[in-house]
């Protein structure tokens, strides 16, 4: 329900979360420092184990600007997503919307048709780097328990983490797995700051002036997965209730909190990898990842370990939430009811198996797949989207005189400015594509 005001006033939130306990009515709205967790851990994901490669080229000061001026980008996008929420929700007299829910009122069927399908490429591209990757480091901690370095072929790694992952998830129940995926977030945090830590005397003074702009370009479709938080943004503008002073401090300190974290590990993990063995490693590879040379021990045995650890739990706590993501949204597809038993294994299945086969048929397929997915799904979901939304809702709202309350300053300036940002990277992307 909504607050009784006077006709001069502005609507300025929600009182949704009300509930009846005995003769008593609670008002138990969700916390800034809930929604701020949750924005914070959306973002940090296994996007973060890709930087370090993808911006080796370019140093540590050009991707560190990188970083901050997509962090911006997120930060408007994420906004703009609020803002076109909380209106929704108004207009709409609802509670609560999701994403795909929010873009098909804005911008009609047309408009959820391809949100949607960005947002099925993104989830699937996702799973795909996530199995690739998490396969490769758990088949290398098999082959070393067994002794057997070099001997086991790479489609055992990727079967393994699918079917050990997966099949935990199908079988547990959602209490289990929202446990079991706390305990992983936990040792995600305890390996970084430990990782952190032990790097951080392994850094090269050298390597912070090493610097080439000219390769800073393509890193920023990774660095634009890595900041990804636009799907979670209508669950934060429910949980407060439409309370804009509240949205835009925890999407801003939520935000904000990964980026520190992306910054520290780029410039750590960056800093403790030396020119020569870059050179000495790095012969005919397309992408030279140095956190593959410090999980195999080149910067020390502990660190090594510890990379390893961090890696594979940020890995599976990401592919958790993205096998979720997928399995509601075919749910939402095809109509199933919650819970229902006879259709967990074909659902299962058609989330798992495609992912899993592309990765056994391509293990190397990690970069590409996160490249793909900055450049198209989120460029639309994160980029094109919000600012039509925006654009659209706006002047329909100045045209009939009703209330609309603007998180992002600008007006179409800052509008115009994010869809061409996207669309820039777009035909940077298939213009990549003709050229190689």
């Amino acid at each position: 329900m909504k607050a009784v005001l006077k006709d001069s006033e502005q609507v300025t939130r929600f009182f949704s979360h009300l509930q009846f306990d005995g003769n008593k009515l609670n008002h138990q709205p969700g916390s800034v420092l809930g929604s701020t967790a949750l924005i914070a851990g959306t973002t940090v994901g296994a996007g973060i184990l890709a930087l370090p490669a993808v911006t080796l080229p370019s140093g540590i000061l050009p991707s560190t600007f990188g970083l901050v001026a997509v962090w911006l980008y997120a930060l408007i996008s994420g906004l703009l997503i609020a803002e076109v929420t909380l209106n929704t929700m108004r207009l709409e007299g609802r509670p609560s919307i999701g994403l795909l829910g929010v873009v098909e009122k804005t911008l009609g069927k047309l408009g959820a048709r391809i949100a949607s399908s960005a947002y099925l490429f993104m989830h699937y591209a996702l799973l795909v780097a996530y199995i690739t990757q998490g396969g490769e480091i758990l088949g290398t901690a098999i082959a070393n328990l067994w002794g057997v370095q070099n001997l086991l072929p790479t489609w055992v790694g990727t079967t393994a983490f699918t079917l050990i992952f997966g099949g935990v998830m199908y079988v547990g129940r959602e209490k289990f797995i929202e446990k079991l995926n706390s305990a992983f977030v936990a040792i995600v945090i305890v390996s970084f700051l430990g990782l952190l830590l032990l790097a951080g005397g392994q850094v090269k003074s050298s390597q912070f002036f090493t610097q080439n702009w000219s390769a800073l370009g393509s890193a920023v479709s990774v660095m634009c997965v890595a900041m990804f938080y636009q799907n979670i943004v209508p669950v934060v503008v429910t949980q407060l209730e439409g309370d804009v002073r509240k949205i835009r401090r925890s999407i801003l300190i939520g935000s904000l909190i990964p980026l520190i974290m992306f910054l520290a590990w780029n410039a750590v993990i960056l800093a403790s990898v030396s020119p020569d063995l870059v050179n000495n490693t790095s012969v005919g590879k397309t992408v030279f990842d140095p956190l593959q040379i410090l999980r195999a021990g080149g910067a020390g045995e502990w660190l090594g370990v510890l990379v390893s650890v961090f890696s594979e739990f940020a890995i599976v706590t990401s592919f958790i939430g993205f096998v979720y993501g997928l399995l509601d949204l075919f749910k939402d597809i095809f109509l199933i009811a919650q819970g229902k038993v006879s259709t967990r294994l074909p659902l299962y299945s058609l989330v798992l198996f495609p992912p899993m086969t592309l990765g056994t048929l391509n293990p190397s397929i990690f970069f590409t797949a996160l490249d793909y997915t900055g450049t198209f799904s989120i460029s639309v979901l994160g980029g094109i989207i919000p600012a039509l939304m925006t654009w659209k809702q706006r002047q329909e709202q100045k045209n009939s005189n009703s209330i609309h309350q603007p998180l992002v300053p600008g007006g179409k300036l800052t509008l115009i400015a994010m869809i061409a940002v996207a669309l820039v990277l777009m035909i940077r992307q298939i213009m990549s594509i003709y050229t190689n």
